[in-house]
């Protein structure tokens, strides 16, 4: 089965999106599904404003066509609301094909975070533009729920997963003052992160990650270290010596870095909000407190080991099934692909 994947988020960008399709199309490798995903390197891009680092691209209709019809694939999945999925979404309204979308981001609050634009336009802007769609997905149930109270149809969940043979507990020292907390993600507005720099804390804070709020930070909060974006294993290595997670955003959808965190042994500390709310909920690897310093003061007396066997529960593979099961279910399957033949997953 052969699916395609239309987003406008891609490297060089690091953020959940991106993670997440990887991730997905790496699993489902060995489930005998390939992904073939259009991006903006397939087009002449802009930096998107008041987010230079993010590159929006200006796809033809044209362009799209072609790119759809050679890559032949049996499903669409449109992840992002951007211009590119805004082609995608045309070619197949207009050629009466079904398709599938996700939700990733409350988008609403991102926007409103930069300009003065009413929450209730954007999110019938949202709603109207994932309307027609066989399966919107969502991260998690609160998710899945806000989205049906606002209207959405055919709201599906599709869970999410960590990579537990990069990121596990490993001693590592950063030889850095204890405690370290550490807060890993995109440096920008939307994520709050003055709630945890302003924070009375013992120890140190770390931050990981990079975007347009960084350099204005660095200046505000000197005794903070703030070491850009990491990877792979040094990221893992990162997660691994800090000794609580601090998570300050409100608004994203599921925060990839709470599982990564929780794989490496790091508990949690958040607002009571959806996104740790839906992750964590009422198991002992975080504490959620409207006082998010007393949250980062609880999490430092969380066992590092009940987090680890917390977040082995989620699995990439369950996630890439999920997925294809739910294009499935709903018949989301191009007509004559031979998709339509292949039976479902169960898992």
């Amino acid at each position: 089965m052969r699916i395609l994947v239309a987003t406008d988020a891609w490297h060089p960008q690091v953020n959940g999106v991106v993670r997440t399709l990887t991730k997905l199309a790496d699993a489902a490798r060995g489930l005998d599904v390939d992904f073939t995903f259009l991006t903006p390197q397939s087009f002449r891009t802009f930096a998107m404003p008041s987010y230079r680092d993010v590159r929006l691209a200006m796809p033809r209709p044209a362009r799209i066509a072609k790119l759809i019809e050679e890559a032949r694939p049996d499903s669409i999945h449109i992840a992002t609301e951007g211009p590119i999925g805004l082609m995608v979404r045309r070619y197949c309204r207009q050629r009466k094909l079904p398709f599938t979308t996700s939700f990733h981001t409350r988008f609403p609050e991102y926007v409103r975070a930069r300009v003065p634009v009413p929450g209730s336009l954007i999110w019938r802007a949202l709603r109207r533009f994932h309307e027609p769609s066989r399966a919107v997905m969502a991260a998690t149930p609160a998710l899945a729920r806000e989205l049906s109270e606002r209207g959405f149809e055919n709201v599906v969940l599709w869970p999410r997963g960590v990579d537990t043979g990069l990121f596990h507990p490993r001693a590592v020292d950063l030889c850095l003052p204890a405690p370290v907390f550490l807060s890993v993600g995109r440096v920008a507005v939307e994520k709050n992160l003055e709630a945890f720099l302003d924070l009375d804390l013992p120890g140190i804070k770390v931050v990981v990650g990079d975007g347009p709020a960084r350099g204005s930070l660095e200046e505000a909060y000197p005794d903070a270290i703030f070491l850009g974006e990491k990877h792979g294993e040094d990221l893992a290595d990162i997660y691994a010596a800090a000794d609580v997670f601090v998570f300050p955003s409100k608004t994203d959808t599921f925060g990839l870095v709470l599982l990564e965190a929780l794989a490496s042994g790091l508990p949690v500390a958040a607002f009571p909000v959806k996104g740790p709310r839906d992750v964590i909920g009422d198991a002992p690897v975080g504490a959620l407190d409207h006082d998010l310093r007393n949250a980062c003061f609880a999490a430092l007396e969380i066992s590092r080991q009940d987090c680890v066997e917390f977040a082995a529960k989620y699995t990439w593979e369950v996630s890439a099934r999920v997925f294809i099961d739910s294009i499935q279910a709903v018949g989301a399957v191009l007509p004559g692909r031979r998709g339509a033949e292949r039976p479902r997953f169960v898992a």
